[in-house]
């Protein structure tokens, strides 16, 4: 559910690879433990766990500079959120609608923000990505050998606004499967989210999102926020487990 409305999408669900007796396997932390892999498809394991292990240094990386343009060390990140990260991995497919000739707009997912700090997107050749800027709708139209970068709550929230979240949303027109795998860099679970030391609000666009909410107001962990997210985005997982 996005918005309160079903997503018309599929998916592989895939985090940090965390043996049983992990401590925070045993502790029941949510959203930690061993992945579940297809056993049909035996090579699909280790291609994971090596794009999880890539695109793990891609974001510290991605975030050192960011650090840096703020007038910040280059390890501020990492020393506070970053150096045991929450990161997830989506391998998503959006089938094609069943119908075309819907009167209003169909949406593989609707319009949302992520939750963390960066999420680093590869998609394929159909389309489909649209991202909103000063509240128009802009395709965002795949690059060959190119990632999207979309920045989350979680950074804006720490930069005051200065690093603004992004809303965006999939429509598959192509006609086809549409694929995209979704890569979130998020801060540790347990952190504490704090606004950068000196920044004040320079940007709350609550009145521009579409939940009409506001970043800066969460107080709390990482672990918090998304647990609350994920509760509205699978509403029987909430049921059933948190």
């Amino acid at each position: 559910m996005t918005s309160g409305r079903p997503d018309i999408k599929e998916g592989l669900y895939f985090g940090t690879e965390l043996e049983e007796y992990d401590p925070l396997v045993q502790a029941g932390t949510p959203m930690h433990g061993p992945n579940l892999f297809p056993t049909e498809i035996p090579t699909l394991r280790d291609a994971v766990l090596e794009y999880i292990d890539a695109l793990t240094l891609l974001g510290q990386a991605l975030m050192a500079g960011i650090a840096l343009s703020l007038g910040l060390e280059e390890t501020y990140f990492a020393d506070r959120y970053t150096s045991d990260p929450l990161v997830l991995f989506r391998i998503f497919n959006y089938p094609p609608p069943a119908s075309t000739s819907s009167p209003e707009p169909v949406f593989g997912v609707g319009e949302h923000t992520d939750y963390g700090l960066l999420t680093i997107l590869k998609q394929d050749m159909s389309g489909g990505l649209e991202v909103k800027i000063k509240g128009e709708w802009v395709s965002a139209p795949p690059l060959p050998n190119a990632f999207v970068c979309n920045i989350g709550d979680m950074l804006d929230r720490m930069t005051g606004g200065l690093y603004l979240s992004t809303p965006h949303c999939v429509r598959n027109v192509s006609g086809r499967n549409r694929l995209s795998f979704a890569f979130f860099f998020d801060p540790n679970f347990n952190a504490e989210i704090q606004p950068i030391e000196g920044i004040t609000v320079v940007n709350d666009n609550r009145s521009e999102r579409w939940d009409q909410a506001s970043v800066h107001d969460f107080q709390g962990t990482y672990g918090d926020y998304l647990l609350g997210k994920v509760a509205k985005v699978f509403p029987q997982l909430r049921r059933e487990v948190l």
